[in-house]
């Protein structure tokens, strides 16, 4: 997958000072964090003299942001994390917590912050009997709790394609990935969440919030179904378990991956394209997925992303995999090959292979090397994109004088996800069939201007009739909070009248506002993109 990415958002996780994570303890208070064990681990402070700041520092994803705190606090249970929020509200800094470092921008390195709280060293995965759940703490990275998971126990959850990505902001901004189409998001397997908090008396604690209906602090879970990172408190650990699971083993509490994926790319010449076969690829792919992306389709494990590369990188790929162990895996798989190649005057070259499904999830095919700089936004899809908008991207894209490494990418959406209602979880796009992450990727930092108003162009361009941005409940479906973008809150550039907030939570913000003030009423958590109190 040629020179673009896509990425989480920012983290948040942790956990006590002095105190580790235990699981298949005896059954908790509810709302109550497990503070009761001791760890030989203590917490470690990192200030700009030490020669761990930056690497510590310099860990975040998109390099046009680099923290400069005050100082960095490594943690490694929830003890410690409440420490060092006390610590912090006591001294009047502003808090970030980093999880795995992948926010696209700058939420978390924003030359405001004074205390950046890195959760990396909390990524335990076990099985807690008491909860009769999975326990990931947020630091976590996906990969490790893919294979932790697939290992001991035969199951998974469905988040991201992407392994170095951090728990702690995918699973709070919503999550999504290869067997969200079968299983569902990855928030609706959530089950609790531990989140330290501040009250209004500036009292720090520990909360363990779950989605059991009678849970006083229930909305507090809820808010962490899709409401954004770094917003109401620091995530220490979130429990997975798929509601309607039953029974005292764990290996039936998760879906349970396949044991091969079916692999296809699809590969098409720049040199090869003209405007009218481009516009094919893209119309063809978008119809397929109106198509075929309802619940419980013979599609159903699909997992595609179509990457409209620029012309400086001189291809356009198709990506696709599959359940291989399907008794009709390869005529599905060539069925949705020939429908997206239908009718395209260009050569394209076709690779197929099979992979054993661990082995094919763990490969990270979004290392942009030396592009280190980058600029995205995001978009839901209700509908294919018109001829419109996709001669706009044929504009952008074809144009051989710009030359950064620009992506168009359409991932496979909708069908499980698409059976919650939109209000059950603060995840509201519940209809859509594709997602959208438009990058561009640069190494010259003298060079920022000039491809973030290429990227800012291209989208208004895009979304000219709509007012710069994908509106709501049309074609479009507003943008996905862990693809961040600031340009949305820019009445310049967000001409539509719609507020930003809408365009990613729509009816469920004002609840996320109650939330907010419920549990950070002194707003200590808070960014360019944060939920504000009601």
């Amino acid at each position: 997958m040629p020179g673009v990415s896509r990425r989480g958002f920012l983290g948040a996780a942790g956990a006590v000072a002095g105190t580790a994570v235990v699981t298949g303890t005896p059954a908790r208070a509810a709302g109550t964090a497990d503070t009761t064990a001791t760890t030989a681990v203590d917490a470690v402070t990192v200030t700009p003299a030490d020669p761990r700041y930056l690497d510590l520092t310099a860990r975040g994803y998109n390099a046009r942001f680099t923290a400069k705190p005050d100082s960095v606090r490594l943690v490694h249970t929830t003890g410690q994390v409440i420490s060092a929020v006390k610590e912090a509200v006591a001294g009047g800094g502003r808090i970030a917590v980093r999880s795995g470092g992948h926010c696209l921008d700058g939420l978390v390195d924003d030359p405001d912050v004074k205390v950046l709280i890195d959760m990396s060293e909390m990524n335990a995965v076990s099985y807690d009997s008491a909860r009769g759940a999975f326990c990931v703490e947020a630091g976590a990275m996906l990969g490790h709790v893919y294979r932790t998971l697939y290992l001991e126990w035969g199951v998974s959850i469905p988040g991201g394609t992407c392994p170095t990505v951090g728990v702690g902001g995918h699973v709070s901004g919503g999550g999504y990935g290869a067997m969200c189409r079968q299983h569902g998001a990855v928030v609706d397997h959530l089950y609790a969440v531990e989140v330290v908090v501040v009250g209004a008396d500036g009292t720090v604690r520990a909360v363990v919030a779950t989605r059991d209906a009678d849970d006083p602090n229930r909305d507090l879970w809820w808010a962490h179904t899709g409401g954004g990172g770094g917003n109401f408190g620091i995530v220490t650990r979130y429990w997975f378990r798929t509601p309607g699971a039953t029974g005292s083993s764990p290996a039936a509490l998760l879906p349970k991956p396949p044991a091969t994926l079916l692999k296809t790319t699809v590969t098409w010449k720049w040199t090869d394209l003209t405007e009218a076969a481009f516009t094919r690829i893209v119309r063809n792919h978008g119809a397929w997925h109106e198509a075929n992306s309802a619940p419980g389709t013979a599609y159903e494990s699909l997992h595609s992303v179509l990457i409209l590369n620029n012309r400086a990188q001189g291809t356009v790929v198709l990506n696709v995999q599959l359940d291989g162990t399907l008794s009709n895996a390869s005529a599905l798989m060539d069925g949705y090959v020939a429908a997206v190649t239908d009718g395209v005057d260009a050569a394209h070259s076709i690779s197929t292979s099979s992979w054993p499904w661990l082995k094919a999830t763990l490969k990270d095919p979004y290392d942009t090397g030396l592009f280190n700089r980058t600029k995205s936004k995001g978009a839901y899809l209700r509908k294919r994109w018109s001829d419109a908008r996709i001669a706009v991207l044929y504009r952008y894209l074809s144009d051989a004088s710009y030359d950064g490494h620009a992506g168009i990418l359409l991932y496979s959406y909708g069908g499980k996800v698409n059976t919650v209602a939109p209000a059950d979880t603060a995840l509201a796009q519940r209809d859509s069939v594709l997602k959208a992450n438009f990058t561009t990727y640069w190494s010259d930092a003298a060079q920022d201007d000039r491809h973030i108003a290429w990227m800012r162009a291209l989208y208004r361009d895009m979304y000219a009739d709509t007012g710069g941005v994908p509106l709501l409940d049309g074609a479009d479906d507003g943008s996905y909070i862990n693809y961040p973008d600031v340009d949305l809150t820019d009445t310049t550039l967000n001409t539509s009248g719609v507020a930003w907030q809408k365009l990613y939570y729509k009816g469920n913000y004002a609840r996320l506002q109650r939330v907010k003030a419920a549990y950070d009423p002194k707003n200590v958590f808070h960014h360019a993109l944060s939920v504000t109190a009601a």
